[in-house]
């Protein structure tokens, strides 16, 4: 059977996935192929035709369609709660109730008209839908592995009404617990906030939990935006996730945070405020989300947890690495599962699993994120060749080694190696490099890779090496976690200011090269260890091709780049 899973319908993050038998062939973004972060409008034609020619298939032998995004019939609470916490807004009441499924036709129709332009054959192949919030269960849950009942949490801004899910797994099956709708939304509250704090929603959240690092959580009580009560919670959307006249209207563009906010806790964040008393709303933030989270957990996962430790989770709250540290740190959890895309890129994937269990054919442990295109060291030349600035570049006899020289020398080396990572986080295939031992070389990094400045960064680490780094803390993979460095491990880092950082542990499963990398790093440095940033343009898409790697190589500072078996250099190397 051959599933192909399509996301982006609704507006943002097109990707594709295909799985063969069970078996995920490939999967990734459009954005990968257009430069265009998140692909706003788009869908993910150029990620399913990579998808298609990765599996060896033609579109006509497609047999399933699948997308995450579902029908709610009148008679599911979901809409009827909508309805009832949007009082204030009757036109948004109204419509949940007599035409609730307005978005669901929308986003149908746009699957199937993307499936038609691919030339998928709807006379044979069936087109289903699966519910946003059990698409993400599904990307966390039908790959983690874990063959025992398995607890799962998604916490995402919103599907068709969910904005939250508890659940289980259990042979394959994903069983609903507890779920909560739209406007009581934790990931809303947390993008309301990013907008306030003077970040862009559905990218800056990693900024403010990298924010609250630096703040007082105890300075401020933000406890009136959340009512909780026994594993329940509820927004008061006076404050966050407004809409109607109770959103602030103050700034250019159009926010999620009420005018009651701006009255309580002063103005939005503007680029050239002051830090305080801003970083410390970030930490109370961080703080109210992370604890209105855990009574989830209790109330409505613990039992689960205590039978068998194993917990997936996924959505958009899945990229907050402090939530995924105390997760972690929870005596009941024993493993845990974050997929490499856990936002709604990711659902692609989810929505092809999902559908490939519930036929019989659930799929297997995804272990690496290398799900993307590769090239050939002769299609590397080849782009070299027809490249406007005439690149100086050699071959490389010992691609390891040489690059590691390069970075315990003290050079930043942007890296292009194998099949594209399935995200936006860098783990072993486009990143840029640098030995973290190397005075300096994090505002070094920062100049090629320009990310704001609380952002935490990667580090990539060999499983043997992170005992002395970041202790026995334990980590979700994909560098889904945010660790604080160990004593030793910050003796190591030569940048006094990074306390803590986003841990990708490098085992057996990870590229052969990446790990011969830090192998050969080891040796040269005593740590296999690298700091590494997205080889991306700003906060887009990782690189894809040759020639997207060359023109983000001469657009920026660097002057090495290893792309496959070859060494580019500038001028005269």
């Amino acid at each position: 059977m051959i599933v192909l899973g399509l996301s982006g319908a609704l507006g943002h993050d097109a990707a594709a996935a295909i799985l063969v038998d069970g078996e995920v062939v490939a999967a990734a973004e459009e954005a990968s192929f257009l430069g265009e972060h998140h692909a706003p409008g788009r869908m993910p034609i150029e990620a399913a035709r990579y998808c298609l020619t990765a599996a060896g298939v033609s579109a006509k032998a497609i047999d399933i369609v699948a997308f995450p995004f579902a029908h709610v019939p009148i008679t599911s609470p979901a809409r009827w709660h909508y309805a009832r916490r949007h009082w204030r807004s009757p036109g948004h009441a109204v419509r949940a109730l007599l035409d609730g499924n307005r978005a669901f036709r929308d986003v149908r129709e746009r699957v199937l008209s993307a499936g038609e332009s691919l030339g998928v054959n709807f006379a044979r192949a069936r087109l289903v839908p699966v519910e946003h919030h059990l698409a993400h269960a599904s990307s966390a849950y039908h790959f983690s592995g874990f063959a025992a009942k398995t607890a799962i949490l998604t916490i995402d801004r919103c599907g068709e009404f969910t904005t939250t899910l508890a659940a289980y797994g259990e042979r394959g099956r994903i069983h609903k617990l507890a779920e909560w709708y739209a406007p009581d939304s934790l990931a809303g509250l947390f993008g309301a906030f990013t907008e306030y704090l003077g970040f862009t929603q559905n990218d800056g959240e990693p900024d403010v939990m990298a924010m609250a690092h630096h703040g007082d959580p105890e300075r401020f009580d933000l406890s009136r935006l959340v009512r909780r009560s026994s594993g329940d919670f509820r927004i008061d959307t006076r404050y966050a996730n407004a809409i109607g006249g109770r959103r602030y209207t103050g700034l250019e563009r159009e926010v999620s945070f009420g005018t009651a906010l701006v009255d309580w806790l002063g103005p939005p964040r503007a680029v050239d405020s002051p830090d305080e008393p801003y970083v410390h709303y970030a930490a109370a933030l961080q703080a109210l989300f992370e604890a209105t989270c855990l009574d989830v957990v209790d109330a409505h996962l613990k039992p689960i947890l205590d039978e068998t430790g194993s917990l997936a989770v996924a959505g958009g709250g899945a990229r907050n690495g402090e939530l995924n540290r105390r997760l972690l740190a929870r005596s009941d959890v024993r493993a845990m599962y974050v997929p490499s895309a856990a936002g709604d890129a990711g659902t692609a994937l989810g929505a092809a699993g999902f559908v490939a269990a519930a036929l019989g054919e659930p799929p297997g442990t995804l272990r690496h994120a290398y799900l993307g295109p590769a090239f050939t060291t002769r299609q590397c030349i080849e782009a070299l060749e027809a490249y406007l600035h005439r690149p100086h570049w050699r071959p490389l006899r010992d691609v390891p080694g040489e690059t590691a020289r390069l970075l315990a020398a003290g050079h930043p080396v942007a890296w292009f190696q194998g099949r594209l990572e399935f995200g936006q986080t860098p783990l072993g295939a486009r990143g840029i490099l640098g030995c973290p031992s190397v005075p300096g070389i994090v505002k070094r990094l920062a100049l090629h890779a320009p990310v704001d400045r609380w952002r935490d960064p990667v580090l990539s680490m060999l499983d043997r090496a992170a005992p002395q780094l970041i202790g026995e803390a334990a980590v979700a993979p994909f560098a889904s976690t945010s660790v604080p460095l160990a004593a030793a491990g910050r003796r190591r880092i030569a940048d006094e200011h990074i306390e803590k950082v986003h841990v990708h542990r490098v085992g057996a499963d990870a590229h052969p090269r990446f790990v011969a990398l830090l192998d050969a790093l080891e040796l040269a440095t005593g740590d296999g260890v690298v700091l590494n940033e997205p080889y991306a343009l700003g906060r887009g898409p990782l690189v894809n091709s040759p020639k997207d790697a060359l023109d983000l190589f001469y657009g920026s500072s660097l002057d090495h780049l290893v792309m496959e078996d070859i060494l580019v250099t500038k001028g005269d190397g």
